[in-house]
């Protein structure tokens, strides 16, 4: 019994169990680094390693070399890194088909509020030059003259830059856009210059929008 006690202890006495969060090199010597570990202050040399378990392999007045948890990385003065993995959040965004079965969603274009409908055919961001004006885009001062196939025929056009359109949490700059001469489409078409950076699936009547990971 007591064998057995004595093997566990030994064991576990040297196993790593440290969790470092974070490492901060507050002052760097030849041999010797001043290092804040998760806020605490410790002094590091080459045979003396920290109670968390960070060991000092090199140092001189312009940087050191630290090995935490077995990996080792070169830190300059001032440095503050996370040693902590968050995993990234699933933006998504739900939108259910109105009555008559399409996707329509609020959001902004240049934080000014819109309304889009949702559309996967439409190869690009569009909207028509009244919308614009009323959205204050200089689409005739920064477009790039263009024409485009619509319900009526070819049409006049200018193939823009938006600064950013987001719905939601889904946010994304500098998104190519068609503004088409006239009154045209009603709504702004939410199109694949915007969804392609999307991930972009249907549930029933429900339509998901997802950052891609």
């Amino acid at each position: 019994m007591f064998l057995l006690r004595f093997i566990f202890i030994f064991l576990f006495s040297n196993t790593s169990v440290f969790a470092v969060e974070s490492i901060e090199v507050q002052g760097l010597f030849s041999g010797k680094a001043v290092v804040s570990i998760d806020g605490q202050r410790r002094i590091l040399s080459k045979d003396k390693p920290s109670p968390e378990g960070v060991k000092m392999i090199s140092a001189d007045s312009k940087s050191a070399v630290l090995e935490v948890d077995g990996n080792q990385k070169r830190y300059f003065l001032g440095n503050k890194i996370s040693m902590a993995y968050k995993k990234p959040e699933s933006v998504k965004e739900q939108i259910i088909a109105d009555n008559y079965g399409m996707f329509k969603t609020h959001g902004y274009i240049n934080k000014h509020p819109v309304k889009f409908l949702v559309d996967t055919g439409a190869t690009s961001v569009a909207m028509s030059a009244s919308k614009a004006k009323e959205l204050g885009i200089p689409y005739r001062l920064d477009g790039v003259v263009t024409k485009t196939s619509t319900a009526s025929g070819v049409a006049n056009a200018w193939r823009i830059n938006l600064k950013t359109i987001s719905v939601g949490k889904l946010k994304q700059k500098n998104v190519e856009a068609l503004v088409i001469d006239g009154n045209h489409p009603r709504e702004i078409l939410l199109g694949m210059t915007f969804l392609e950076r999307l991930k972009v699936s249907k549930e029933g009547v429900m339509m998901i929008l997802e950052q891609k990971k």
